[in-house]
């Protein structure tokens, strides 16, 4: 049974100051544009570096695997941190952590250290609830201060992606060798550290209570067992229904239900699983699911797509870097613009209204994929009905599992939020993975078409299975309070 909250002062040394609020934003749109980037400069360089690194487009979703798994594993741990120790000094710890993976992204020059490299970078989902967690909890701050951060911040994500989409591009268009492009998110990270060490404020009230060690363990064991049983499933050595597969999906379940048997007897969980017996914060949770499979699942598939000539394999455009970024400009654009709207759509159609928007608009989006895949402006038009509808459920999703939760929790709320985020995606890109490696012949690099046109119908179907969800959810007084 959790222990019941108590709120301590400011922590010895920590002396509340008033920070200007230009200040805080300035800090707040440096680190998630940097975490943005991060997101972003892989994009156009991904179908080169099958060349370079000699690996299958296959073989790149194991980035989107084990970034994701990496996120899901550190983000309820740095949460949870933040709230005790306080967000600004966790979040140091955390930008430190990341620009380490982000030089040694930088430096490789072969798979497996670049893997290495986006485990570290992995941490940037503990992020944004660090900073959610000082938007709240800074002096005039609140639900309605927080629901405007969270748009403001979703915003500059999509920009810093849409920024290091074509940093990227631009480095890998103008060298000889792709790898040098992989030096930028190091320069974003280095410049959000170095501005915002100073200028974010410190949370002044804390709750007492200590970290659940125990639980972050298991949530660890679990999570990994899991991705790699879906990730590895399919590949030579580790075929569907072999005792290798089943024994480390079973391994992975196990250690989740162990893991939420000592959450439920902790006193301090790292999180608090009875929340999920709401109602309100149940389907918010699925609908995260449902959303971030998709949006994570085709982060690899969808530039390789851009990138590959038909002359190869008899579908594609064969994009160059640059070319690649274009063509994915109008779908992040639009995911910035569903983020920014989205606090006057639920004004106007309400909460469930804008999760099944954003839900609707993610299916006709990939369905549509299937069909008009041979035109780049078709499809790149589709992907940005896609994104508007990413956009929305980016904002929403976030924004209601802020506030189901008190504020001495926000970034335990939040990071429960980007935990789902992350292990949907993982899920996702495991997915796509072995729909990508059933469909490479031996030997060859790239995927038949058949390995998009099965991946945009999972997403269209899982986007509808969104919308179902979404209709189910009746938040109460408790859960907005």
């Amino acid at each position: 049974m959790p222990h019941p909250v108590q709120l301590t002062g400011p922590a010895p040394g920590v002396r509340p100051r008033a920070t200007p609020a230009g200040a805080v934003l300035v800090s707040v749109l440096l680190v998630e544009l940097s975490s943005g980037v991060i997101q972003g400069f892989l994009s156009p360089l991904l179908k080169s570096l099958t060349e370079v690194l000699r690996v299958t487009a296959a073989d790149l979703n194991w980035i989107s695997v084990a970034n994701l798994v990496a996120s899901a594993v550190s983000t309820p741990l740095l949460s949870r941190l933040g709230d005790l120790h306080g967000h600004r000094r966790i979040l140091r710890f955390n930008l430190a952590l990341v620009l380490a993976g982000s030089v040694l992204v930088g430096i490789s020059r072969d798979f497996t250290t670049l893997l290495v490299g986006q485990i570290l970078q992995g941490a940037i989902a503990g992020f944004f609830p660090l900073l959610v967690g000082t938007l709240r909890n800074r002096p005039g701050g609140g639900d309605s201060e927080s629901r405007r951060g969270i748009s403001v911040m979703v915003a500059a994500l999509v920009g810093g992606l849409t920024l290091g989409l074509f940093a990227s591009g631009a480095v890998a268009a103008s060298v000889d060798s792709p790898t040098a492009a992989l030096w930028v998110p190091a320069a974003a990270v280095a410049l959000a550290f170095a501005i915002s060490w100073p200028l974010l404020p410190e949370t002044a009230t804390r709750p007492a209570g200590r970290v659940d060690w125990a639980g972050a363990l298991l949530l660890c064991l679990g999570l990994v067992a899991v991705m790699l049983g879906l990730g590895l499933g399919g590949t030579p050595g580790w075929a569907w229904g072999s005792v290798r597969v089943l024994a480390v999906l079973l391994g992975g379940v196990l250690a989740l239900a162990l893991w939420v048997r000592v959450e439920l007897r902790a006193p301090d969980p790292v999180i608090d699983v009875r929340m999920f017996a709401r109602r309100g914060v149940i389907v918010v949770s699925l609908v995260t699911l449902t959303f971030s499979s998709c949006m994570f699942g085709l982060q690899i598939a969808n530039p390789v797509f851009y990138g590959t000539a038909r002359a190869e394999t008899g579908y594609g455009p064969g994009l160059d870097p640059v070319g690649i970024g274009l063509a994915m400009l109008p779908y992040l654009l639009a995911i910035a613009l569903g983020a920014l709207l989205a606090p006057a759509v639920a004004g106007r159609i309400g909460d469930r209204g804008t999760l099944v928007a954003g839900s609707v608009l993610m299916a006709v989006g990939y369905g549509a994929s299937v069909a008009v895949h041979g035109s780049v402006a078709a499809f790149a038009t589709v992907n940005g009905v896609a994104g508007l509808g990413i956009g929305l459920l980016q904002h929403s999703t976030r924004t209601l599992a802020v506030e189901a939760v008190p504020a001495h929790r926000t970034s335990v709320g939040s990071g429960i939020n980007e935990l789902l985020i992350s292990v949907g995606g993982s899920l996702g890109a495991a997915v796509v993975l072995g729909v990508s490696t059933a469909h490479t012949r031996p030997g060859a690099t790239l995927p038949d078409l058949g390995a998009y046109t099965t991946s945009w119908t999972l997403c269209a179907a899982l986007s509808v299975l969104g919308a179902a969800l979404a209709l189910l959810h009746r938040p109460s007084p408790e859960e907005t309070r």
